[in-house]
């Protein structure tokens, strides 16, 4: 079952206001990675249901940071039924993003109280996954919707918070542009882990990244 509650989740998305995601099959490579971007101060980190086995990699970072660093919010990625869910939800997931909206994960995550970040990508689907309970759908993406989008939406519906994923870059002009366009949450993978980083085991490469991603935020909101 999940270590944090469904408010301490949110209320550290919103604080730190980026998530890095990413997958990779073997799992001392994913607790490294996990490691270093919670060095940079990430400490909610999506790992993402791809491959085969990748739910055994996601338990084994689970048990592990449980023993270590239970401050660390793991979350899963890419879960777009139900049953996914619940799997991941048993082995511990503090939060599941999906690259669509099905709201019978929505109904899984809302019975074992865990947050749900749907793909979204109109506004009648934002506004949808906001009344299945999600509190922070995720605009997805992000590269084909761009900031724009997101500065239109935020018009008409105040009241809607989103994470980003796709299209986001850790630069300060992409960062900056989503935050003032009305971005809650950031999420970056590939554009902050890329394979060669995880190839040449350069671990302390993402930590300052993220360090640098996340003073980027706090800076486009005026912190």
């Amino acid at each position: 079952m999940a270590t944090h509650t469904r408010l301490e989740v949110l209320t550290a998305m919103f604080d730190i206001g980026f998530i890095p995601l990413f997958h990779h099959p073997d799992p001392q490579v994913a607790i490294k990675v996990i490691q270093a971007c919670a060095a940079g101060g990430a400490k909610v980190v999506e790992f993402t249901n791809r491959g085969d086995f990748a739910i055994d990699v996601f338990k084994a970072a689970k048990q592990h940071f449980l023993r270590v660093d239970p401050s660390i919010i793991l979350g899963a990625g890419s879960v777009n039924d139900p049953a996914a869910a619940s799997l991941f939800i048993m082995y511990g997931a503090d939060f599941i993003v999906s690259q669509v909206l099905c709201p019978d994960v929505a109904r899984v995550c809302n019975r074992r109280k865990i947050p749900y970040s749907p793909g979204c990508s109109t506004l009648t689907e934002l506004q949808t996954a906001e009344e299945l309970g999600c509190e922070l759908p995720k605009i997805f993406p992000g590269d084909l919707l761009k900031p724009s989008f997101v500065k239109a939406i935020k018009g008409p519906s105040p009241w809607t918070t989103v994470l980003v994923t796709g299209g986001v870059e850790p630069t300060k002009e992409s960062i900056t542009a989503w935050i003032k366009a009305g971005a809650s949450v950031l999420g970056m993978g590939s554009k902050l882990i890329s394979k060669e980083i995880i190839e040449k085991k350069d671990y302390p490469a993402i930590t300052q990244t993220v360090r640098q991603v996340i003073q980027h935020i706090q800076e486009a909101r005026g912190q």
